[in-house]
């Protein structure tokens, strides 16, 4: 009976190990669609010009002759046309503005509306209060002269400090059709792009791997996926989908990968003195002096003024270290953000810093 206790205890333990670890394996995983795209899914814009009118003396209208010109142009589309430009010299409640949308990467049907932003291309000192008239947008996509929609309504200023810029919530209605297409129909196949943070062959050829896994049956056991380089993926699509290739392309955007491959990356804001540094990036053996800090890391001998004593492994030995143990020292001994950037920079300036280096 004394035994029991004991072995209660043994299992909770194991139980405890055992979701422990399942966490983290958990927590390791990461599904296919958070590190990849399909190819062919892209954001397309659009872009046109167009007339705000309405504007309170606020225009860029009588001395600008752009200006003058396209409302000139819009009075004859109206069947009233101008006969000297000089009768709209006092028209300084219209402003010329370039118009820009994104339809999204997984397309539009014709009739559908999209949010629109309006900007001045001259000499409007605001666009409050004004209405942008019926004006087309078009893309490189479909061709010159040909509209992809129609773009109208009240300009509403997103931002009081820019008042020369404006949104027009779903402003813009579609005229065409927009369907990206992200099939292969000749090798029936779809592309992975692996995004620029996880690109690298240990990712893609893992990719690759965890797909053929997953649709070993329905591929009878041979290769779907191949790695065709670091960011690029080829799938075929099995038989038993080429009805349903939608399907397919959400099964494979929901397979899981353990732990993808990210490039050694360190980036720095030194406007808010933020450091962002990845658990990969390394340093070779250095040592800096900056002010009145000595830092060594790596193979150096002993311990070095200022209170720092050299980074060693689990075994004592000293090694190629993570930035991210400095970083860490640095901050117990309460050295100032503005100094870890410079020495950062400077480890980086140095060619001891084995990482992409973003400051910005």
């Amino acid at each position: 009976m004394k035994t029991r206790p004991f072995k209660a205890v043994v299992v909770l333990i194991l139980s405890v190990c055992f979701l422990q670890c399942s966490a983290l394996e958990l927590w390791a995983r990461t599904r296919v669609e958070n590190i990849c795209t399909v190819y062919g899914m892209k954001e397309i814009k659009l872009t046109g010009m167009g007339l705000v009118v309405g504007l309170d003396g606020t225009g860029d209208g009588g001395k600008n002759l752009p200006a003058i010109r396209s409302l000139a142009a819009a009075l004859k589309h109206l069947n009233n046309p101008v006969v000297d430009l000089k009768d709209l010299s006092g028209a300084n409640n219209v402003a010329l503005v370039m118009i820009e949308a994104t339809i999204p990467a997984s397309g539009i049907r014709k009739g559908q509306k999209l949010d629109c932003f309006v900007s001045s291309m001259l000499g409007a000192k605001s666009l409050r209060g004004g209405r942008l008239l019926v004006a087309p947008v078009a893309t490189p996509e479909i061709g010159n002269g040909i509209g992809a929609g129609l773009c109208s309504g009240a300009v509403i200023l997103e931002d009081e400090t820019s008042l020369a810029t404006g949104k027009l919530f779903n402003g813009l209605v579609m005229e065409r059709n927009f369907e990206l297409p992200f099939i292969d129909r000749r090798t029936r196949s779809i592309t992975l792009l692996v995004d620029r943070q996880h690109a690298g062959f240990h990712t893609a050829s893992e990719v690759a791997r965890v797909i053929n896994s997953e649709f070993s049956f329905e591929a009878g056991n041979q290769a779907l996926a191949i790695a065709q380089g670091p960011g690029r993926v080829f799938i075929r699509i099995p038989k038993q989908y080429m009805e349903s290739p939608v399907e397919f392309v959400a099964a494979v955007m929901e397979v899981g990968i353990d732990r993808p491959h990210q490039q050694a990356r360190v980036v720095i804001n030194p406007k808010s003195q933020t450091v962002v540094v990845t658990g990969e990036v390394e340093i070779s053996p250095v040592i800096i002096s900056h002010k009145n800090l000595t830092v060594g890391v790596g193979n150096v001998e002993g311990g070095l003024p200022g209170g720092f004593v050299p980074l060693v492994d689990q075994q004592g030995q000293q090694s190629t270290q993570r930035l991210q143990q400095l970083v860490e020292a640095l901050n117990q001994l309460r050295v100032p953000t503005e100094d870890v950037i410079s020495i950062i920079r400077e480890i980086h300036r140095s060619g001891k810093l084995h990482a992409e280096y973003d400051e910005h």
